[in-house]
């Protein structure tokens, strides 16, 4: 069957120092003959790891019955595909029924690796795709995320200003009619505060004179801005975030490597309620300012907030 298409194989040559891409453009040949030429390429090289992949005109009735013939050729002369990559439509459905076809043929043709073959999708993959995918149930192994990588289609800009609270040991604020954009004047020191089911309950902001929150000991939690909002706090565990890495224009102590930022990241995600993290309508994690800042922050706002006059 003729078709067009458009079919690529990507190799990285164990050893070698870069890897190398091959493509094919098939317009007037079938997606078997454009795997079988790049097949033909590979028996010139003694060590790959092979990822096959395909853009066809159906996935499941050409590409795969395709894969699968170059796949298992491959296999005979020593060459195992480590994986094949999805790249348009129904992505959990096609995902599905390859994984059930590459199991059959599995057991069918007695080659266990084939059962195992890491299936990869991508096509503008987004956390509401990721969402909905395993919503749906999948077997997809690894995604391919590109251009919402980037570029956060939720959040393509980091909306986010740095203002002064303190000069020469002298705290101040920035003052405006809007609330939002109050500052919370003086240095200040920030704990994570958690509850009996050892999950963050709040982030709580102290004056940096202030004694730290103790496991176990009440502590008044209150709301910058709104005065009714506060609550008592008895943290089961508490923890210190904030850390000096920059002192006086210099590097004060080593940096994390970018490992361990990542883990924790992950340690920070993992430790939070579900309801914080669920994409419709997530409860909003509080940051709280102990009594005492909560009074220093409103006498200062007071003191020089100019005062209006009517006739």
């Amino acid at each position: 069957m003729f078709m067009f298409a458009f079919v690529s194989l990507s190799i990285l040559c164990i050893g070698a120092t870069v890897p190398f891409l091959f493509g094919v453009t098939s317009y007037v040949c079938s997606s078997l003959c454009s795997f079988q030429s790049i097949a033909l390429v590979l028996c010139s090289f003694q060590s790959v790891a092979l990822v096959l992949w395909w853009t066809v005109f159906s996935s499941l009735r050409s590409g795969l019955p395709n894969f699968v013939c170059v796949a298992l050729a491959l296999g005979v002369l020593g060459y195992l595909p480590r994986g094949l990559r999805l790249d348009s439509g129904d992505l959990a459905y096609q995902s599905k029924e390859v994984r059930r076809e590459l199991e059959l043929l599995s057991a069918a043709f007695s080659v266990p690796w084939l059962a195992k073959v890491t299936i990869v999708a991508s096509n503008d993959i987004n956390e509401d795709t990721l969402i909905s995918l395993n919503a749906q149930g999948h077997a997809i192994d690894s995604f391919g995320v590109g251009t919402h990588l980037v570029t956060c289609q939720k959040q393509p800009a980091l909306g986010c200003v740095f203002k002064l609270v303190e000069l020469n040991n002298k705290p101040c604020m920035k003052l405006s009619q809007e609330v939002a954009k109050v500052t919370i004047p003086g240095c200040k020191l920030a704990y994570r505060l958690y509850g009996s089911d050892d999950c963050p309950l709040l982030d709580l902001m102290t004056r940096s004179e202030e004694p730290a929150p103790s496991v176990g000991q009440r502590v008044l939690c209150r709301h910058p801005f709104q005065e009714s909002r506060r609550a008592y706090v008895s943290p089961s565990r508490v923890e210190q975030l904030h850390k000096m890495y920059w002192k006086n224009g210099q590097v004060c102590q080593d940096l994390p490597s970018l490992e361990e930022v990542r883990q924790f990241s992950f340690k920070g995600i993992s430790e939070l309620r579900s309801d914080h993290k669920r994409p419709l309508n997530p409860t909003p994690y509080k940051v709280s300012v102990s009594d005492s800042l909560y009074h220093f922050t409103h006498e200062l706002w007071l003191e020089y907030a100019p005062i209006g006059e009517l006739s």
